[in-house]
């Protein structure tokens, strides 16, 4: 049941590239309306479980601790689409995946998970595969200031995501998934509000079309990415999580494949580092130690 949602969970945030693709509303638009129809879907099981009755448990530190999941998932949410007008995709994505450095050593410092040394190793080799795919836009090019930028903002999209689910793995010890996601999400969405109205992005009227694509993104790498991950920091570490999600690049490029209104067709260097990041999460996952619940 594990490595099936854990999978599942890949295939949803990799969807998230190639729709934000299609769509022609601004990053932080599309980043606003997938949390506002997350949240709506959230509501359904989190009120039918009656889940919002664990919220009662809950400590000022816990709430603090949820309240500040959100906003480091908004900051990455906005760090990392805007890195991608400022420097080449291949290097916001190889950056924006240096999370699992900083989910091992957050883990281990903050959550007493020491990672096994195939998780080392794991993560070196898959990081290993990132620096393959991004290579050759990092060799082909200069560093003027607005990429040094972009390349920052990637960067800090890396180090809010591992905050997230470094979070997420402290908190879900006493919230089940639905009351957890409804307050992170919850937050994430107050966070991109004040971000749209203070950068004065337009979220309202859109397009029946670019709603579409904004709910198939609540669904496919919100629900099914993000909130699938979430339940499976209950069961597994951190750092795993931080390993699978590795997988986004390779998954995202196949799916762009096939969809005729992208239609981009991989390099060899994409292809052979994207085998490379697989093995890497392969022999970190393999060696993931389950706990019950």
């Amino acid at each position: 049941m594990l490595y099936l949602v854990l999978a599942l969970a890949l295939l949803g945030i990799s969807t998230s590239g190639p729709l934000a693709r299609l769509s022609e509303a601004p990053p932080l638009a599309i980043a606003t309306w997938r949390l506002g129809f997350s949240l709506c879907i959230v509501a359904v099981p989190l009120i039918a479980t009656r889940g919002w009755r664990q919220w009662r448990t809950l400590t000022r530190s816990d709430i603090g601790i949820a309240m500040a999941a959100g906003a480091f998932l908004a900051v990455h949410f906005w760090s990392w689409i805007a890195s991608l007008g400022m420097t080449t995709v291949a290097a916001s994505v190889l950056l924006v995946n240096l999370h699992p450095v900083a989910m091992i050593a957050g883990s281990a410092l903050w959550l007493g998970e020491r990672p096994t040394r195939r998780q080392l190793i794991g993560t070196a080799i898959g990081l290993s595969g990132a620096a393959v795919v991004a290579w050759g836009d990092f060799s082909g090019g200069g560093l003027g200031s607005r990429v040094l930028l972009g390349d920052s903002l990637a960067l800090l999209g890396a180090l809010t995501v591992a905050f997230y689910y470094l979070s997420a793995r402290r908190l879900r010890a006493k919230l089940d998934v639905w009351p957890y996601v409804m307050l992170v999400y919850g937050t994430c969405f107050v966070v991109l509000l004040g971000f749209s109205a203070f950068t004065g992005v337009h979220l309202a009227p859109q397009p029946a079309r670019e709603l579409g694509i904004f709910a198939l993104i609540a669904l496919g790498p919100m629900l099914l990415g993000h909130t699938g991950f979430n339940w499976a920091l209950k069961h597994v570490s951190a750092p795993t999580v931080s390993l699978v999600m590795l997988g986004e690049p390779v998954g995202a490029t196949l799916i762009a494949l096939s969809i005729p209104a992208i239609r981009e067709v991989p390099s060899v260097r994409t292809l052979v580092g994207g085998a490379v990041i697989l093995a890497g999460i392969v022999i970190a996952t393999v060696s993931a130690r389950t706990r019950s619940t």
